[in-house]
């Protein structure tokens, strides 16, 4: 619907210009009513007012230490049980030959996450991030989703903030957005019945932003949830970065239905992912960036999103991710080089801009 049919979108365009912030009930609106023209346009006009025309990008790798798993997401395609056939555990020392390979590659940050293993407790998990920052003192280190260390501080029997303060000693930067899926908790009981719970998700992120470690945002869209459970969950991420400000980035996950149990017939639209990059970008007016996650929707997809409140394109990964190639994504080595990452982005209009985990830039090419 356009805003000369509809005077709701009229006013909702009107206070996006002068920088007010939208209601739930407008968000939820623009999801039922607003076309992806409209929406691109609004959502173009915040990323520009926070971030001009610059596109940024990391030099990145991930390590999965293992995909075994507690838990039985019915939308993961990712996960094994022990012995299960795909189910693998890498040692301590595949690790550390994992971080000595890309020592000569000039990246920046390695993104650590995997399974919840059950018998890997903090011990463990301090133990590696003092062996990853021993092998490269200069890497930044992203690793473990809230779900992650939920079990981890459980199974120690300490507290949150107790666990933070360890890992944060044994080397760890930053924390991914991973595990937040849908924060209502009807849809987690279909989805993920058996995993910490929205509260305990949003819970650890505050608690890690009061510790000083800056962490992103996720949200998992495409399966059963509706409009609604969308705006619910970036109204919570929109309260919670409000009180903290230590959310960095937000990241829409798309559902891929390969390989998992949930049954989901179809898969959304590319119109729909774009719209919901939009209004995700409108919505969460005090997120600094909004990333479209590449190795998820394709490259195709990702330089569309640039047009859609967009302004980051995480990084080269270096096929070293499996999560969503597991569940079927179009680019089942993903890996893009510099050069490919920047012609990406010139050719939708935008300046390439290499960053650090903090968004500081490294280069402007």
């Amino acid at each position: 619907m356009t805003e000369e049919k509809d005077s709701r979108l009229l006013a909702i365009s009107e206070k996006v210009a002068a920088g007010s912030r939208i209601s739930a009930d407008e968000g939820l609106h623009l999801y039922q009513e607003a076309g992806l023209g409209y929406l691109a346009r609004l959502a173009t006009l915040v990323r520009n007012r926070l971030n001009g025309k610059t596109v940024w990008f990391n030099r990145n790798f991930h390590i999965e230490p293992t995909n075994i798993c507690i838990h039985n997401c019915r939308f993961c395609s990712y996960s094994r049980k022990f012995n299960q056939e795909g189910a693998w555990e890498m040692t301590p020392e595949e690790i550390l030959a994992e971080i000595e390979r890309f020592r000569d590659k000039n990246v920046t940050e390695v993104h650590i996450v995997g399974g919840v293993h059950p018998h890997r407790d903090m011990e463990y998990y301090e133990s590696m991030l003092r062996a990853v920052r021993t092998a490269n003192p200069g890497l930044f280190i992203k690793a473990f989703t809230a779900v992650e260390l939920d079990f981890m501080f459980k199974k120690s029997r300490i507290t949150v903030d107790e666990g933070l303060r360890k890992l944060k000693t044994a080397g760890l930067d930053a924390i991914p957005g991973g595990g937040a899926e849908i924060f209502d908790e009807t849809i987690r009981k279909t989805i993920c019945p058996d995993k910490s719970d929205s509260q305990t998700w949003l819970g650890i992120h505050e608690a890690a932003h009061r510790a000083g470690i800056p962490t992103n945002a996720t949200m998992l869209y495409g399966h059963i949830e509706s409009y609604s459970h969308r705006i619910d969950h970036l109204e919570r991420l929109r309260t919670l970065q409000d009180r903290t400000s230590g959310f960095q980035v937000f990241i829409p996950l798309k559902y891929r239905k390969a390989n998992n149990p949930l049954g989901i017939v179809g898969e959304t639209s590319a119109i729909e992912d774009l719209r919901n990059f939009a209004v995700g970008r409108i919505y969460l007016d005090n997120f600094p960036h909004i990333k479209a996650y590449w190795p998820m929707i394709g490259k195709e997809m990702a330089s569309l999103s640039l047009s859609c409140g967009v302004d980051d394109l995480d990084g080269t990964i270096e096929d070293t991710t499996r999560i969503y190639s597991m569940a079927g994504a179009e680019d089942q080595n993903p890996a893009m080089s510099e050069e490919e990452l920047v012609s990406l982005i010139r050719n939708a209009g935008y300046v390439a801009s290499e960053r650090d985990t903090l968004y500081n830039t490294l280069k402007v090419h």
